[in-house]
């Protein structure tokens, strides 16, 4: 069973200006292929989301999924919250969503989102948006299994 966790960071949400829509909808979607999570823990982007992160690796969570945050304005700052917990990056995820959004919304192309492990806990940055929630579901969903085992030490199939 892969253990997972949702980090959403949103200042607004976070102070109940608007409730979260891609926090839930990466719960779903996380469940649907067979992880274990609890409901989505929203946070102001920055500082708390590095604690939650942390957290989460010191909890051994396989996998956390970030949603927002991403863009370019002052205040999206979970990419740089993100770098100082990894141990290293994995650029292709982050690159494959980008690409994977960008075919439908060509904005995609501005989020700054990174993927990469701490410890030996997956972590990664999707869009705020539901769409990009939707899109990053779409490209893990035909790896996630793998990258996990392959993190818990698991070898490559034999061919």
């Amino acid at each position: 069973m892969i253990r997972a966790r949702v980090i959403v960071a949103s200042n607004r949400a976070a102070a109940g200006v608007y409730a979260d829509t891609s926090g839930p909808l990466l719960v779903a979607g996380l469940r649907d292929l067979g992880c274990r999570v609890d409901d989505p823990i929203v946070v102001p982007d920055g500082d708390p989301v590095t604690a939650a992160l942390r957290s989460a690796v010191a909890d051994g969570v396989d996998v956390v999924v970030t949603s927002g945050g991403t863009g370019v304005t002052p205040t999206d700052r979970t990419p740089e919250a993100t770098r100082t917990v990894l141990d290293y990056e994995i650029p292709g995820i982050a690159e494959a969503i980008r690409a994977h959004g960008r075919a439908k919304v060509p904005t995609a192309a501005l989020s700054r989102g990174i993927a990469g492990v701490a410890g030996r806990t997956l972590v990664v940055n999707l869009p705020g948006s539901t769409g990009g929630a939707r899109d990053g579901l779409a490209v893990l969903g035909p790896i996630l299994a793998h990258t996990v085992d392959q993190l818990r030490g698991g070898d490559h199939p034999a061919p």
